[in-house]
């Protein structure tokens, strides 16, 4: 039940709504789990930074399936090659793919559109 609730916070339509959301959390579990209400209540305006994009997918930014994607894709291309005979090969391999993916991620992949970001 805590954890829905909890969830809920961040799934509100606004900042405000949020805010009434996590106060109504903080008062009714502030004595059965007083150190996560306190953590809670102290990174709360950090964790709704998102709620200052109006535009943005909020189902985009809170998913971590692109950078968990690009994980699998560096195990992948490390994988193929097995031994490396230093660690600066390694470095090299990985920084190579990291361009390629930024530039490829600029120009066509971009999830996020440049004009929700500027205001």
């Amino acid at each position: 039940m805590f954890a829905t609730q909890l969830k809920e916070i961040w799934l509100a339509p606004s900042a405000e709504l949020a805010r009434q959301r996590a106060r109504e959390l903080s008062e009714k579990y502030e004595k059965r789990f007083p150190k996560a209400i306190e953590i809670l209540e102290e990174g709360l305006e950090d964790s709704l930074a998102f709620n200052a994009f109006p535009v943005l997918d909020a189902r985009k930014i809170s998913s971590t399936n692109m950078l968990e994607r690009l994980n699998k894709e560096i195990r992948r291309r490390t994988n193929v090659v097995g031994i490396f005979p230093n660690p600066d090969s390694y470095i090299r391999l990985v920084t190579i793919y990291l361009i390629e993916y930024a530039e490829d991620w600029s120009v066509s992949r971009a999830q996020l559109n440049p004009n929700s970001i500027c205001r």
